[in-house]
């Protein structure tokens, strides 16, 4: 059977090796990116079943990546994960299927996860 591959998109090192583990042990494979534009070129050459993309990043923001890879493939699942709850206000991230405020305890994005690679 082949493997769901997420491409995992965040600037915060300990972050990515977290979610990189977490589901890996899941059985996805994990490809990531820690910024926009390296999201982009990933997304592009590797065609990830799922994308968890962080928001605030430096240069090109979650929101504005997210816009770019809905033009792209618009039924690509994008589970946005954000320190910042507010964000969720904002209209541009209505285009993700699913918001998800990081916190230690991963079970909802887990949750998010199986739900869309089920």
């Amino acid at each position: 059977m082949d493997r769901k591959r997420i491409l995992l998109v965040d600037d915060d090192a300990g972050i990515q090796l977290l979610y990189r583990e977490e589901f890996e042990e899941e059985g996805f494979e994990v490809v990531s990116a820690v910024n926009g534009e390296e999201a982009l070129e990933l997304f592009e050459a590797q065609s990830p079943d799922l994308v968890i993309l962080d928001i605030n990043m430096p240069g090109m923001n979650g929101i504005e990546v997210l816009r770019r890879m809905k033009e792209i493939n618009a039924e690509l699942p994008v589970i946005l994960c954000s320190a910042y709850p507010e964000y969720k206000q904002d209209f541009g991230s209505w285009a993700s299927e699913e918001y998800i405020v990081k916190s230690a305890n991963m079970d909802g994005l887990k949750n998010a996860v199986r739900r869309y690679l089920a």
